[in-house]
């Protein structure tokens, strides 16, 4: 998603690799590829000029000094990590909002949402996906649909609304509409009706336009006069660039926007947009739409998207994908049992499926912390292996994937399965040969795992060895939070008793006391070496 922008950020990056410090000739090469990466991503060219400018003023203008981190390590910052420590704070700041992504009106008044946008841009489709971020968050919403000029927009919005009582934990959302009626009378008689049906949010699905024209901004104005909605959200395609920052700038003159849905932001688009929205309107993006289907719009996170563009993952963001399918205790169960080698067929066809919810693979890597440095450029992740294994575990029987020994004893379940999925023989060998060895190697670690922890001090010392290969290989050492982070869980260990306390490292004979049964026969090794002395003597 943001390959080009990543791509000039790396370049600067290793072009003031091994340089002793930040000047005017080496930091001009480092701008220029900065530059180019921004304009070839659809940044707004006044946007570039004064993120350049506030970069090359911030970089020149302070020391690199060497920071003491941890127990007197010393740890420099090098001019290449300062350099994009000061672009990821300039880009979140770019794209920084202020407040509540949504305004909230206090019971018993019900909160307006208008969502505005030319024709395309996937208005009625987030109409549904925010009902069903209102919904996780405890509200009950109501769509409007009030987009008569497009045909079916309001038959599409009712199946959308049907469509969210299929999803997990989903329930389905109300849909208010007048055959026939205008755009202004529906809004303004939806009030009623919210209240009819106990509902706290409204979400108007209004009509938009090839362009912007007066007609259309004339009918919002009258919605939102009549409505008095405190939201108004432009939805905006990621994929069209600079017209997208022209857009929101006509918007935003006559209606004043809220905030900005960018959509499609899990395909093609390059990410110029959601650098350059809030620069050019002052209306910052709220809410980015990843993937097609109803629960795939997120909250805007500033921080997230800046450590994205520049290479650095988004630990976070990924967390929270995991939390919204993983099942916490589950998981759990599901380490516990692979460790113990008891991991079935049954288990990795849900972990597959577990994979798939969360979205492409591809976009799931790229949050990882510094993947785009460990990856060749043009790196994507292949999903038909996925798909491949999924389609040859769904093909067994239950008793298969419970026990796969059964298909060493009876080779012909193979040429069964084989046929079922639609895969050759060697297809299913090769799962079998790749699932039997994983299960093999993790029950081998989960139990010389278990034999080393019964070593008192050996879990704590692991640990923080552990902690430690993370930090450096991260390359986070250079950050003063999380360079003494395994020191401190260390001492914390110890001072709830772990590694220093009772059973702790003491015990293995670190620091510890002599008794006296072995102070008594130490004296008598020492007297019989003493007698053996003279005795040569």
């Amino acid at each position: 998603m943001f390959e080009t922008l990543t791509k000039g950020f790396r370049a600067a990056r290793n072009k003031l690799a091994g340089v002793a410090e930040l000047s005017e000739d080496n930091i001009a090469p480092a701008l220029r590829d900065v530059r180019l990466s921004l304009l070839e991503a659809d940044v707004e060219l006044g946007v570039v000029k004064r993120f350049l400018a506030t970069v090359k003023e911030k970089a020149l203008g302070q020391e690199v000094q060497t920071r003491v981190v941890g127990k007197g390590k010393k740890v420099k910052a090098g001019p290449a990590e300062h350099f994009i420590r000061i672009c990821q704070e300039e880009l979140t700041e770019m794209m920084q909002a202020e407040g509540d992504p949504i305004a909230f009106r206090t019971r018993p008044q019900v909160t307006g949402i208008m969502m505005v946008g030319l024709q395309g841009s996937g208005k009625t489709t987030s109409s549904a996906k925010l009902a069903r971020l209102l919904q996780k968050e405890g509200k009950k919403p109501l769509l409007v649909a009030a987009d008569v000029q497009r045909p079916g927009a309001i038959e599409q919005l009712k199946v959308l609304g049907e469509q969210l009582g299929e999803l997990p934990d989903g329930e389905a959302v109300p849909v208010f509409s007048i055959p026939g009626g205008l755009p202004v009378d529906i809004c303004t008689k939806a009030a009623g009706e919210a209240r009819k049906l106990k509902c706290d949010t409204i979400i108007y699905d209004t009509a938009g336009r090839l362009a912007v024209d007066e007609p259309l901004m004339k009918e919002l104005a009258q919605i939102k006069g009549q409505t008095k909605a405190e939201n108004i959200f432009l939805v905006v395609d990621a994929m069209i660039g600079q017209d997208s920052v022209k857009t929101a700038a006509s918007f935003n003159e006559r209606l004043g926007l809220s905030g900005v849905i960018l959509t499609k932001l899990d395909g093609d688009a390059r990410g110029g947009a959601a650098l350059s929205v809030k620069e050019v309107t002052g209306a910052p993006v709220r809410f980015v739409g990843m993937g097609e289907t109803l629960d795939k719009l997120e909250t805007f996170r500033p921080e997230g998207m800046a450590s994205r563009i520049l290479g650095m993952g988004d630990i976070v963001g990924l967390m929270k994908d995991f939390e919204e399918v993983v099942d916490e205790q589950k998981a759990e169960e599901d380490a516990k049992r692979m460790l113990q080698g008891k991991f079935t067929l049954h288990d990795f066809l849900e972990q597959i499926r577990t994979l798939q919810q969360m979205g492409p693979l591809q976009d799931l890597f790229e949050k990882l912390p510094f993947f785009a440095d460990a990856v060749p450029e043009g790196f994507n992740v292949d999903e038909t292996e996925l798909k491949k294994a999924e389609a040859i575990v769904s093909s067994m029987t239950k008793q298969e994937r419970r026990d796969p020994e059964l298909f060493k004893r009876h080779k012909t379940r193979i040429s069964r399965v084989a046929k079922g999925c639609g895969r050759e023989e060697k297809d299913v060998v090769d799962l079998l040969n790749r699932f039997m060895f994983m299960r093999q190697m993790m029950g081998d670690i989960g139990q010389q795992a278990g034999m080393l922890q019964k070593i008192p001090g050996m879990k704590q010392m692991a640990m923080h060895r552990r902690l430690n290969e993370m930090v450096k290989m991260g390359g986070l050492e250079q950050n003063p939070m999380m360079s003494g982070l395994a020191d401190q869980l260390l001492e914390a260990a110890v001072a709830e008793g772990g590694a220093g306390g009772p059973g702790g490292m003491r015990a293995m004979g670190a620091g510890r006391r002599k008794g006296p049964d072995k102070a008594k026969k130490r004296k008598q090794r020492k007297k019989q070496k003493q007698a053996r002395r003279k005795s040569r003597k």
